[in-house]
């Protein structure tokens, strides 16, 4: 399926932005410009079941494909969130960007994965006080655009997860270039996952004091963790 998309910039360099479930291409509200005043031309997708993409079957090697079928080829530089990061990594060896960046990927199984996903689906009527609680740290456009992309999403993809996550979508190596950015404390890479992805050759960062959703909990400390990547 061809994702419906958002540009910023107009530089030389091509950058590709995928974002995590629930969410859309207006996540990087803040990356995108920056990383467009660094000259790249930003391409952020909305994945199948979000934003202004289309409906249909969900799935990790479905997500995969789409952006295969609507990212250009050999890109710079591609960066993926949680379910976006796991999406990259199935795509990158396709996609062949020049570097990958990580974000909190969503790779290993979680307990319960039938229960979260049906908590996931129910997320989609959060008011917003609940929001602006759970995420103190956030701008007020950034809960603006947690409302507008939960209004958005098909909760039919979170409960695609329990087969998504039925096995392991930890890469085995990176296919290129990688950087792996986590969460403080980080509730989906644990210490001795984030040993082993070291072993395997992808480099390792933290944002300390960030929650899940990194680059908006502190988007300087984020932008610092991809120096030398951008």
């Amino acid at each position: 399926m061809k994702l419906h998309t958002c540009e910023w910039g107009t530089g030389d360099r091509i950058a590709v932005l995928v974002h995590g479930i629930m969410s859309d291409h207006r996540t990087w509200r803040r990356v995108a410009p920056a990383l467009a005043d660094k000259g790249y031309r930003v391409i952020g997708v909305d994945l199948r079941g979000h934003g202004a993409s289309g409906r249909g079957e969900y799935g990790a090697e479905i997500w995969a494909d789409d952006l295969v079928e609507t990212l250009p080829k050999g890109p710079e530089l591609a960066i993926g969130h949680s379910l976006g990061a796991m999406a990259l990594a199935l795509a990158a060896e396709r996609l062949a960007p020049g570097r990958a960046v990580y974000c909190d990927p969503a790779w290993e199984p979680v307990a319960n994965v039938t229960a979260v996903a049906s908590a996931f689906a129910d997320f989609k009527n959060t008011p917003r006080a609940m929001i602006a609680g759970f995420n103190p740290r956030w701008d007020e456009a950034d809960v603006d655009v947690e409302l507008a992309t939960l209004a958005a999403w098909d909760p039919e993809t979170a409960h695609a997860l329990p087969d998504v996550y039925a096995v392991s979508r930890t890469p085995t190596r990176p296919m290129v270039p990688s950087l792996v950015v986590l969460a403080d404390s980080s509730a989906l890479v644990s210490p001795d996952l984030a040993a082993r992805l070291a072993q395997r050759g992808f480099e390792i960062r933290t944002v300390p004091g960030a929650g899940h959703t990194l680059y908006r909990d502190d988007f300087e400390g984020f932008m610092t963790a991809l120096d030398g990547w951008i």
